[in-house]
Parts: structure tokens; C-alpha cells; sequence
């Protein structure tokens, strides 16, 4: 993760970093991991989406290899939520909304790292879901779970609304920060309400003969 064109991206950066990194490290408690697992697991959630937006853009070398406060970001977090974890009493709350406040976050990141590219909206409102999304992707994968991206819970979905929500308030011609907060707001209330109701994508399964 660069540094942003402004001091608001970049602390919108910082903060996401922040908020992967402790749900990272939440997810690797939850399944009794060591402190060295947990560490590992804040770290690919926190940089792992990114790490794949920059390769895919050709944003090389990736952004943490340059960017030492993400780094201390990460691993201050992983041992503040280890540390701090026994006064939770909603620990699976606490995980849940730390991930959905990290996608909000990441998706604007990503997305506007498209857009300094030239990128056209769909591009950018892609490579916003990616960032936001394959973090959390590898962390499922590493820790043996069906990552939330491929289950019927709405996960990239509220990404993309909030990306849609981005470029029409562009277009509608409203102050830069503004789209941004609201995009994140729009995507972490769409993942909180989703999970709140039991919203999800329709599936489709095949149906097995019972003999």
C-alpha cells in the first residue's frame, strides 16, 4: 500500500489496514492458532487483495515492500487484538464488524488506485472488490474455511454497490471525500444489514438421487 494521493486516502488506507489486521488475527484466535499464526494471518488479510491489485495493475514492487507503517499497522494490531481479546464478550461481533468496516474501506482504496491508472469505472470498481475481497480469501483458504467470496453471503456484492454508489455521486458532481465516506458507509451497512437479515444471493444446487 502507497501512499495515496491525499492525506484522506491515506489515512482511509491506514485505517482499513487496521481493521483487515485485526480480523485477521481474530479469525486466527477463533481456531486457537499460536501467536506466530495469528501474526501470519493478520498480515496476508491486511495485504493480500492488495498485493493482488498491484500485481494485476503492474504497481511494482507491491505497495507494503515499500511502506514500513504498514507493517507496524499490522503487527501492532494483531498484538493489541491478542492482548485485548479476553475483554471481549461479542468476540465473533467484534470479528464480523472489523472485516465489514475493512471492506468499505478497501474498496475505495483499490478503486481509486484505478482510477490514477485511467482505468474505466467497471475496471476500477473491480479492482476495488478485489482489494477489499482476496485478503480475506487467503485467510479463509489458510485457515481451512469456504472463503466468504464463493457462499451466498453478500460480500463482494456490497463492493460493488458501493463502488456503483462512488462514480454516480462523481457523476452528480459531489465533493471528492464525500464520495468516498459514503461509499464506505453504503458498504458497511449493506454487509451489516445482509447479515442482520439473512440476505443473501440466490443459489444453485445440484440435487443428488438419494438411493
Amino acid at each position: 500500500m502507497k501512499a495515496m494521493p491525499t492525506n484522506f486516502l491515506y489515512i482511509i488506507d491506514i485505517l482499513g489496514t487496521f481493521a483487515f489486521a485485526v480480523a485477521g488475527a481474530f479469525s486466527a484466535m477463533e481456531k486457537k492458532l499460536d501467536p506466530f499464526g495469528v501474526l501470519v494471518l493478520a498480515f496476508v488479510t491486511a495485504i493480500g487483495g492488495g498485493t493482488l491489485r498491484d500485481i494485476l495493475i503492474g504497481n511494482l514492487p507491491v505497495g507494503w515492500l515499500s511502506n514500513e507503517t504498514a507493517t507496524i499497522v499490522i503487527f501492532g494490531s494483531a498484538i493489541a487484538a491478542m492482548f485485548f481479546s479476553r475483554y471481549l464478550k461479542q468476540f465473533t461481533t467484534t470479528l464480523f464488524l472489523f472485516d465489514a468496516l475493512g471492506l468499505g474501506l478497501f474498496t475505495i482504496i483499490g478503486l481509486e488506485m484505478g482510477l490514477s491508472k485511467d482505468f474505466s469505472p467497471g475496471i476500477c470498481i473491480a479492482l476495488g472488490t478485489i482489494t477489499a475481497c482476496f485478503g480475506g480469501v487467503i485467510r479463509d483458504v489458510f485457515l481451512n474455511n469456504v472463503p466468504l467470496l464463493f457462499r451466498k453471503e453478500i460480500y463482494a456484492m456490497a463492493c460493488i454497490a458501493g463502488g456503483l454508489l462512488y462514480f454516480f455521486l462523481q457523476y452528480i458532481q459531489v465533493e471528492a471525500n464525500f464520495s468516498r465516506i459514503a461509499s464506505i458507509i453504503a458498504i458497511f451497512t449493506i454487509r451489516v444489514l445482509a447479515f442482520r437479515f439473512k440476505l443473501s444471493l440466490p443459489a444453485f444446487y445440484i440435487e443428488r438421487n438419494k438411493k
